[in-house]
């Protein structure tokens, strides 16, 4: 069993390219289903992830290769979907 903290402490990185997208900072989830939809990792220009207006990066969770001890490996081959500075998903995170 993984538990949120768990996602939140590894580094997400791009298999594409080994590019560092950041860490997780809040999830996408079906509230009905039970199932997590993405992952959300804050875009750059953030400090300590709070302070920025950055837009946040929304991988789904089908594009999660690989989850390892300190890694989460994602398959970008799409353009990821980002969010709005400030927005608040409806998705029930945490």
């Amino acid at each position: 069993m993984m538990k949120i903290s768990d996602l939140q402490a590894k580094d997400v990185v791009s298999l594409s390219d080994g590019k560092r997208l950041g860490q997780v900072c809040d999830l996408d989830v079906d509230m009905e289903n039970g199932v997590i939809r993405a992952i959300i990792v804050p875009g750059g220009g953030r400090f300590l992830g709070m302070f920025g207006n950055s837009q946040d990066i929304v991988i789904p969770w089908s594009s999660i290769v690989k989850i390892g001890a300190d890694v989460i490996l994602v398959d970008l081959r799409t353009e990821p979907t980002y969010l709005p500075p400030n927005s608040s998903s409806s998705s029930g995170g945490y």
